[in-house]
């Protein structure tokens, strides 16, 4: 009956909060990333308390003040096993923070005449700790034996309101540019990195850099860059000419093979002409030996002749 009774001012709350809440109490509150948080309640031992509801996009828990002992019903799914309320105050604790947890909670404080309905709200915010932050280095080299250097600092995991500095400068970025000579000494240089709930810092020394081996040069890519180009720009000349003398060498091959075929087919049909040609005239001297030895033949005579 109790519960059901709740849930009748919840919906209330809803539409009287609008009205009340200009001058209602608002505080921030910033909490740390699986760890606990505490919303100052600090209800005084003159006031008697019946409920107090909490809420934020929806009812997280009400309270319900006893003599021997306070109630907690935890109203969302998400926050069970996480809400516990701190003595005769009734502060309301959420351990194991996360960030989902981040927004806005109000919490409902009603009196036991229920004439008067006290409204707090509280605006949570959620960081991690920060790890050690990490520093890149690199340079250029500039005119008079100089060096540009650039620091980079950052955290591993990017978290929202991180602020950087850096000693002995003072600057106030992540990112430090210093020039280095090499008549300076060593400097050394720190990166803190810094949010609402924690800091961390590292440091790195500077020592010629234009002498050193470097993480990254971009003189160095640009002049690889470059022999790579002038590279291309030779050979690609070089592979017309190799392609050009190919292609001349393999036509002269053609051609002259196209000569020799002609010339053997030449050979071959003037071989076959003198041939005939002989062969024609040895039948022609063949004839005209038999018609001379007919021509050459004696005469026939008769048997029964008288000679005289």
């Amino acid at each position: 009956m109790a519960q059901h009774h709740l849930w009748i001012w919840f919906l209330c709350l809803q539409t009287w909060s609008e009205a009340a809440g200009r001058d209602a109490d608002s505080m921030v509150v910033t909490g740390i990333l699986g760890e606990s948080v505490t919303f100052p309640v600090n209800i005084q031992e003159s006031q008697k308390i019946d409920y107090i509801a909490w809420i934020a996009q929806s009812s997280v828990a009400s309270i319900k003040p006893g003599v021997n002992r306070t109630e907690v019903t935890v109203t969302q799914v998400s926050y069970k096993g996480r809400i516990e309320v701190i003595g005769k105050k009734y502060d309301l604790v959420i351990k194991d923070l996360r960030m989902e947890d981040a927004g806005t909670y109000k919490a409902y404080i009603i009196e036991e005449n229920r004439e008067n309905i006290i409204t707090k709200i509280y605006h949570l915010h959620v960081y991690s700790r920060l790890e050690k932050p990490k520093i890149r280095q690199s340079w250029i080299p500039s005119l008079n034996n100089t060096c540009n250097v650039t620091l980079t600092c950052s955290v591993e995991k990017e978290e929202k309101n991180v602020k950087y500095s850096w000693s002995p400068s003072g600057e106030k970025s992540n990112v430090l540019q210093i020039f280095y000579s090499p008549m300076d000494q060593k400097l050394t240089y720190t990166c803190t990195a810094q949010n609402p709930v924690s800091n961390n810092s590292d440091s790195v020394t500077v020592q010629q850099p234009c002498t050193d081996t470097p993480s990254f040069h971009p003189r160095h890519a640009v002049l690889q860059g470059g022999l790579a180009l002038l590279s291309l720009l030779i050979l690609i000349p070089v592979l017309a000419l190799l392609f050009h003398l190919y292609k001349r060498r393999r036509d002269r091959i053609a051609l002259e093979d196209g000569v020799s075929k002609k010339t053997v087919y030449s050979e071959l049909l003037r071989d076959t002409r003198l041939t005939e040609s002989r062969i024609y005239d040895e039948l022609d001297q063949s004839k005209m030996m038999k018609t001379n030895m007919k021509n050459k033949r004696p005469p026939k005579t008769l048997g029964n002749e008288n000679v005289v």
